[in-house]
């Protein structure tokens, strides 16, 4: 790894003191970035993500560009899936479209096992090369979880509903159970793999569970990520699970063997704690604040910074991703508010 990192993202993940409240944003990676942009133009984002050289390079460009403290790795949650036998494509304007959605036992069957070093090499030389030779920052990988995968393999794209995910799952559990035990075996072996390549934290992407009720996610979701965090705590990084629309089931998050609980923008840091969550806080400021003027921007910022200072336990990030529309001098200037407003 490059000398002199800045571990100070890695010390708030443990709960422990800094000099500042650290910082990412999720989908820091491109979106917004010029030079990201003219890449999109030439390639598509598995063309991009195959490349370790070029897939690096768009990993850096945020820390570079906003000084932000950590790097996550550029890729998608659907990139592990074709090495099960999943034909997913990410479509302009749409999203992941999945041509062979999971609709019974045999569809289940079907699906292949990951084997990390075979089948992804590009994204393990991605975060070897990042971290043996480019960041001055930890990086941090990532996987969807199950029930957000699952989600598109069974809608076969984005819902709004997940009609045909939640039938599935009421109707058929030993189908529903089989598919969870499949992505709970991907997930633990693809995590571990980027962990040993050189991930310093992880986080688990349950983007779409708040469309589950608190008994449903107990019965269906919990036991599965029980056993992906369980089998994930001996390589000992600081582990994160996050989700959009799930202040219902922070509590639930909080019995899991995780470290830090993502937060969106519903769910203030104080409302958290009044609720009871303990674990280290990320979040949580609204992206579309960042389309605002600045007076707006510096003042929720400083709304969130002073309930993290008084916290203690906290790492600055937005409640979802950066949007393409947001200007990369916003984010620059934000990361620099953020560091100078916090620092102690």
């Amino acid at each position: 790894m490059t000398t002199n990192i800045n571990d100070t993202i890695i010390k708030a993940y443990k709960g422990e003191k800094t000099n500042y409240t650290p910082t990412w944003y999720m989908r820091q990676a491109g979106r917004s970035q010029k030079a990201y942009r003219e890449l999109k133009e030439k390639y598509t984002l598995f063309e991009i993500t195959h490349q370790p050289e070029l897939c690096a390079y768009v990993t850096r460009l945020p820390v570079e560009h906003y000084g932000v403290d950590a790097a996550i790795l550029y890729k998608d949650i659907m990139s592990p899936l074709p090495s099960l036998g999943v034909d997913v494509e990410i479509k302009k304007g749409i999203g992941p479209v999945i041509d062979n959605p999971i609709a019974n036992f045999q569809d289940v069957e079907r699906l292949g096992m990951i084997n990390p070093e075979r089948d992804v090499p590009y994204v393990l030389d991605t975060i070897r090369l990042l971290t043996k030779e480019q960041l001055n920052v930890p990086l941090i990988g990532f996987s969807g979880a199950p029930f957000t995968l699952a989600s598109y393999m069974i809608e076969g794209g984005p819902s709004k509903n997940y009609s045909k995910t939640k039938a599935l799952m009421y109707s058929q559990p030993d189908v529903w159970f089989a598919l969870m035990d499949k992505l709970a075996e991907m997930t633990i072996a693809y995590v571990k793999a980027q962990i040993d390549a050189g991930a310093s934290a992880i986080q688990i992407f349950d983007s779409w569970v708040g469309a589950l009720n608190v008994e449903d996610y107990r019965y269906y979701i919990k036991p599965v990520m029980n056993r992906i965090f369980s089998a994930l705590r001996a390589k000992q990084v600081p582990l994160i699970v996050f989700g959009v629309g799930a202040r219902h089931l922070l509590l639930e998050w909080n019995d899991l063997p995780v470290d830090v609980i993502g937060l969106d923008w519903r769910t203030s840091i104080t409302e958290a704690r009044k609720m009871g969550v303990t674990k280290v806080l990320q979040g949580n400021l609204d992206p579309t604040v960042l389309l605002a003027d600045w007076e707006t921007i510096e003042a929720k910022t400083k709304t969130i910074l002073d309930e993290s200072m008084q916290d203690g336990n906290h790492v600055f990030n937005l409640g979802h991703g950066v949007t393409p529309d947001i200007k990369p001098e916003t984010l620059q200037k934000l990361t620099k508010l953020i560091q100078a407003y916090s620092a102690r």
